[in-house]
């Protein structure tokens, strides 16, 4: 059976956006390397170091859905009606009369359903969740099984935090799985229980 994973790239400082939600210092990693990495959408070819590359490979094959709050699906667009990922999409939302984009974006009431049916619909695969707020409301619940840090070399100084509102710490995660990659460090945590 697959995992819920949060997987964010954050700053040194704990920031995975600026003050404008601006991600542009963040990502750098997905593009200063020689190895291409396709998604499922053409607007999203990465070239990443061979480190950073057989890491996101992985993490493309192993992933059956996806879980994402309306703040980020408003500010991406829908991500243009597919993700790169590929794969089915659960907002988490209080406006449920809206209409998704595609087949493949499902809008649910609260986080414990999306789960559910983000599970459902990855199968055997993993469920990746990628908003601040939903790993929160995840990590709180007890639905969160690991914490994924693409650890990017730079401090922001302020911005939007990962994990700033937590109902339940502390939280205790298992020994990292370190990946170094350029311009970049992918740390990998089980979250214990």
């Amino acid at each position: 059976m697959g995992k819920v994973i949060a997987n964010m790239s954050m700053s040194l400082d704990g920031f995975i956006a600026d003050t404008a939600d601006g991600i542009d210092n963040l990502f750098g990693w997905m593009g200063n390397g020689e190895v291409e990495v396709p998604t499922a959408v053409e607007w999203a070819t990465f070239r990443m170091s061979p480190a950073s590359a057989a890491y996101m490979k992985n993490a493309l094959e192993n992933a059956g859905a996806l879980i994402a709050g309306r703040h980020l699906y408003d500010i991406t667009s829908g991500w243009g009606g597919k993700h790169p990922l590929g794969v089915p999409v659960f907002v988490v939302t209080h406006r449920l009369d809206a209409e998704a984009p595609s087949d493949a974006f499902t809008f649910v009431g609260d986080v414990a359903e999306a789960v559910a049916k983000a599970k459902e619909a990855a199968g055997d695969r993993n469920v990746v969740v990628a908003s601040a707020k939903i790993a929160q409301q995840c990590l709180d619940a007890g639905l969160l099984d690991a914490i994924n840090v693409d650890l990017v070399p730079v401090l922001l100084g302020s911005g939007v935090r990962w994990f700033e509102n937590l109902a339940k710490s502390p939280v205790k995660l298992g020994d990292p799985v370190v990946i170094e990659g350029n311009g970049v460090t992918h740390l990998a945590y089980e979250v214990q229980r």
